[in-house]
């Protein structure tokens, strides 16, 4: 490979073609020291707590495809959910697991009958308390009384009704703490069912509520917004707003998010969206972003090696990660997407500082075929992301640079009839002071 030369008027023939050979104990040092071990559920959900903490480990149940790994799922969410209340659940999971973890993971109906008795009686316990609220008019029993019947139907998986409950005390909030708090539930919610536009819109009425908001609240609103643009693909925007949270976020939202899954999404979206110079300035020396970074270290290489150009190297990391975040509730259906545009970053990358590259090279160091790295390069070519042409016979890939000479005959040009209209313009005028010729407007009387 050749590299361009910036001098103007320089001519480089296609010829000439030269290797860009990297050192081999330099690649040997940035080789990943990283396996493809399976994913550790029992680790990965002590991330979490509440709801989410069961939805995860059910939604590994259903995608992992490995019995094992199902078993340990589904016996975590049972332990889970005899913890809380929601006997709907709780079925679901028994029927999952089908008697292949023995006795002791059976319907226990007795458990069940006992909750849902409570539960009935809870339910009247709250609306006789809320019938009074209404009737003496005090706004903040009411509100109070709302937010109840909110956590209880949540706590028993229903969530439509939750929102419902939790919405309603909007009418009720007398403070800025207190709709912070309206949004915050109203955006859990909405996250678990799935309704990321109402996400969206609650976390700017919370952030619209500037005299209640903490540290530890703007952290959970950005990491809600990260989600929702997530969930939208626009990737640069959630990237930016996972960059954005702070460390005040600590394990304060585990309800949701962790402070690895900030670290995860924030990185890949990024690198997805963000050209060399945004990697460097707002991934890699971001100094807040960078206490998540250590928490997830491969996610932290591969960010480093995709801006040093140590693809192969970036490339088997994300390889190693991909079985793992395919198994991740929020990143699942993104991660073919995101892959497919880092890997577009990266081709783009190496071949932008050359006039010419050899394919065989370039190959090896993506770790493909010729044949196939060929395709990918035609599909870039294709959607003018590389200005560039394929010798097929050769396997060299020559970049189309527009014609300097050309340019500089045109700039000659265009400076010369500048040149000669303003000398035209100079000569007028000192002809028409020469003579003394001035023209006065006529005066009105």
């Amino acid at each position: 490979m050749e590299a361009e030369d910036d001098a103007a008027g320089a001519i480089i023939g296609d010829e000439e073609i030269y290797a860009n050979v990297r050192d081999e104990t330099d690649s040997q040092r940035h080789r990943p020291i990283i396996s493809g071990e399976q994913l550790d559920v029992e680790a990965y959900a002590a991330l979490y707590t509440g709801r989410t903490k069961t939805t995860r480990l059910l939604f590994i149940a259903d995608k992992c495809g490995a019995p094992s790994m199902e078993l340990e799922a589904l016996r975590m969410a049972y332990d889970e959910i005899k913890k809380g209340e929601n006997t709907q659940l709780f079925r679901e999971v028994v029927g999952k697991i089908n008697g292949r973890l023995g006795p002791n993971y059976a319907l226990d109906d007795a458990w069940a009958d006992a909750v849902d008795r409570r539960a009935e009686l809870k339910k009247d316990k709250l609306e006789n308390e809320l019938n009074a609220y209404r009737t003496n008019l005090i706004k903040e029993s009411i509100r109070m009384g709302y937010n109840d019947f909110g956590d209880f139907y949540y706590a028993h998986g229903q969530l439509g009704e939750a929102f419902k409950n939790y919405v309603r005390t909007r009418d009720y909030c007398t403070t800025s703490k207190h709709i912070i708090h309206m949004c915050l539930n109203a955006i859990l919610l909405s996250i678990e069912m799935g309704q990321f536009t109402h996400v969206t819109s609650y976390v700017g009425k919370a952030e619209q509520t500037a005299d209640g908001l903490d540290p530890v609240t703007i952290a959970k609103l950005r990491c809600a917004a990260g989600l929702s643009h997530l969930e939208g693909k626009k990737y640069k925007l959630a990237a930016r707003k996972f960059l954005e949270v702070g460390p005040e976020l600590g394990n304060n939202y585990t309800e949701v998010i962790s402070p690895q899954d900030v670290a995860t999404y924030g990185s890949l979206c990024a690198l997805a969206s963000f050209d060399r110079s945004e990697l460097k300035s707002k991934v890699i020396d971001n100094t807040n972003f960078r206490n998540f970074l250590e928490l997830v270290p491969e996610i932290r290489e591969l960010i480093n090696d995709f801006h040093t150009s140590h693809y192969a190297s970036c490339l088997e990391y994300l390889g190693n990660l991909k079985t793992n975040l395919l198994l991740d509730i929020h990143l699942h259906d993104h991660v073919e997407t995101l892959y497919e545009q880092i890997r577009s970053k990266a081709l783009i990358q190496y071949t932008l500082p050359f006039v010419s590259v050899d394919l065989n090279m370039m190959a090896n160091a993506f770790n493909t075929s010729v044949t196939g790295l060929e395709k990918e390069l035609e599909a870039l070519i294709t959607n003018d992301q590389i200005q560039a042409r394929i010798d097929s016979h050769n396997k060299i890939l020559y970049a189309r640079h527009a014609d300097q000479r050309n340019g500089t005959f045109q700039r000659v040009l265009q400076t010369g009839n500048e040149f000669d209209r303003e000398l035209r313009a100079m000569l007028l005028r000192a002809n028409l002071i020469k003579h003394d010729y001035n023209l006065k407007a006529a005066r009105k009387h």
